[in-house]
């Protein structure tokens, strides 16, 4: 399975952002699809989920300003983010969890950076 982030960039705060996922296999399949980040010297953290029934769920931190939406004939996932804030800057990594068979697969991660 092969995951292709893109769309990251140098942004002004307050300004919004699309970041794609481009899936190598059928996203459906996927039990969850995921965004999260990295800041420099930060752990890597959970940003959204979405399920293939379309169920999303948000970090506290971006909720009401990001949305996880997925396009199921590209098999591609989005991450809009609006309103976006210096402390936004990080790493964005796609993710997907498939259960039977324990598979955990990663983007290669698109950076963010939110600057004036």
């Amino acid at each position: 399975v092969q995951l292709q982030a893109f769309g990251g960039g140098l942004v002004q705060p307050g300004k919004s952002l699309t970041l794609s996922c481009a899936a190598s296999e059928t996203i459906s399949e996927f039990d969850i699809m995921a965004w999260y980040r990295q800041a420099p010297g930060n752990q890597r953290m959970l940003v959204a989920t979405i399920t293939p029934n379309g169920g999303t769920g948000y970090a506290d931190s971006v909720k009401g300003r990001f949305t996880i939406y997925r396009e199921n004939t590209k098999n591609t996932v989005y991450l809009q983010m609006d309103s976006l804030k210096p402390e936004d800057t990080a790493v964005y990594y796609c993710n997907a969890m498939r259960y039977r068979d324990n598979g955990n697969y990663w983007g290669q991660g698109t950076l963010v950076t939110v600057s004036s």
